[in-house]
């Protein structure tokens, strides 16, 4: 028994191979390396962002982040952003915002939990 799928990096390695990294060419200017997202367990993916759909009508400035827990397990995880949130709340699959309101945007950034596969969409909603 060589260790736990959890362990290996499974998951992680399996995205690496069917979602490759493109490189683009870019100017010689150097830039500094930059990340939008980052989540602090690796249990928990980052499945999607992607701009707010049509329920979102009275926030165009509004994307949503999708998250899964992939172990099976219960975790918390803290889930950072680079982008200028101003306001950030769990929705349903709809985007609809959920009825607990709004999630406290810490300097850790936002503190999620996830019982065993879970999915959590949470909207974020930008400032202008």
């Amino acid at each position: 028994d060589a260790g736990s799928f959890q362990e290996a990096g499974v998951i992680q390695h399996a995205y690496n191979l069917n979602f490759p990294l493109h490189a683009v060419p870019a100017s010689s200017a150097q830039c500094p390396s930059w990340s939008a997202f980052s989540v602090s367990s690796p249990a928990v993916v980052l499945e999607t962002v992607k701009q707010a759909g049509p329920r979102a009508e009275d926030r165009p400035e509004a994307v949503v982040v999708r998250l899964y827990e992939a172990y099976g397990s219960t975790v918390t995880a803290w889930l950072q952003t680079s982008l200028p949130v101003k306001e950030a709340m769990l929705c349903d699959l709809l985007e609809r915002p959920a009825a607990q309101g709004s999630l406290l945007l810490g300097q850790q950034g936002l503190r999620l939990s996830f019982t065993p596969f879970c999915v959590l969409s949470v909207l974020l909603v930008l400032s202008q």
